[in-house]
């Protein structure tokens, strides 16, 4: 592995942990988050449509241009609402 993907690791890593510390401070994000997956999840580019919902009305603030941070908690975002639809 090069540095340069270490350093992408770590970066990666401390961008989740600054989210997860927001989450932590403020655990109705996460009610939030999974209110506004539950409405976009079939839409057309479900992932950028509801990063751009959750930016606009919380301080998790998620740019256009995806980091892999970004993608990540995304992707796991519409996985537990894929699960939860499943259990109904």
């Amino acid at each position: 592995m090069s540095i340069a993907e270490i350093k992408n690791k770590e970066r990666v890593i401390n961008e989740l942990m600054s989210f997860i510390r927001k989450v932590l401070v403020e655990p109705e994000i996460c009610e939030t988050a999974l209110k506004i997956a539950r409405e976009h999840i079939n839409d057309d580019n479900a992932a950028v449509v509801i990063a751009d919902e959750l930016s606009s009305v919380t301080n998790i603030k998620i740019p256009l241009e995806h980091s892999e941070a970004d993608r990540l908690f995304l992707e796991v975002l519409i996985d537990v609402i894929k699960d939860e639809k499943a259990l109904y």
